[in-house]
């Protein structure tokens, strides 16, 4: 006579319980993973859009800098003229434009915008994303209240009126009214003289120190792109 096997039904009922155990965990894993791959995907997207635009906030910074660069050179250039120091005033049309001229921050933030609105956490490596966080709520917006709105660089607002109205009766315009010229000596009286001369010391202090502050960023704009090259690779 065979004999059945004991705790048949509690075997086939563990069997069935580990099957449908497995499938479960199986599936919840897939799902994981799924969720990780495209949790990934979307990171590498993210961080490629951040490089592209950091590279066109780099040529912009690059503009600016060599614009505020423009700015030191114009104003060693009617320095000399308040100065009566012989000048070569081919070029005053381009000295005048560039003494006085301000900039704005165009900042490449539609990746960041992005990440924020996925989530920073998205970023996997923690130094990355604290870097990528400091550059667009530090740095950048810096810059922005800097050029845009720290009054000691508003140098349209704050020196050209004044300045044409102490200069003007020695401008030689051509028939458009372009400044082509001006007429020698410059007679400023001593206190109009030290007025434009201390303006011209304090603008040009206040471009090095944002050419300065540029420089820097674009340092870490730099770095940072390193480091996202390393990780998209």
């Amino acid at each position: 006579m065979t004999k059945k096997p004991r705790f048949t039904g509690l075997n086939k009922f563990l069997l069935e319980f580990l099957s449908i155990f497995i499938g479960v965990f199986a599936a919840f894993a897939l799902d994981n993973w799924n969720e990780d791959r495209k949790d990934h995907i979307t990171e590498m997207s993210i961080l490629q859009e951040i490089n592209n635009g950091l590279k066109q906030d780099v040529l912009d910074i690059q503009v600016n800098t060599k614009g505020h660069e423009y700015g030191i050179i114009a104003i060693q250039h009617f320095r000399n003229i308040v100065l009566n120091v012989p000048v070569n005033n081919d070029s005053i049309t381009f000295h005048y434009f560039n003494l006085f001229r301000d900039f704005v921050s165009v900042q490449n933030n539609s990746g960041y915008e992005t990440l924020k609105s996925k989530g920073l956490e998205i970023i996997s490596n923690d130094s990355l994303r604290s870097k990528i966080i400091a550059l667009y709520e530090g740095d950048y917006n810096t810059i922005r209240k800097l050029e845009e709105e720290y009054d000691e660089l508003q140098f349209q607002e704050n020196y050209y009126k004044d300045f044409n109205t102490k200069m003007s009766p020695y401008y030689q315009l051509d028939s458009l009214g372009t400044l082509k010229d001006m007429t020698f000596p410059v007679a400023l009286p001593t206190s109009d003289k030290n007025q434009v001369l201390s303006d011209f010391w304090k603008m040009q202090n206040n471009r090095v120190f944002i050419i300065q502050y540029y420089l820097e960023v674009e340092k870490r704009i730099k770095a940072l792109q390193a480091e996202i090259d390393k990780e998209l690779h």
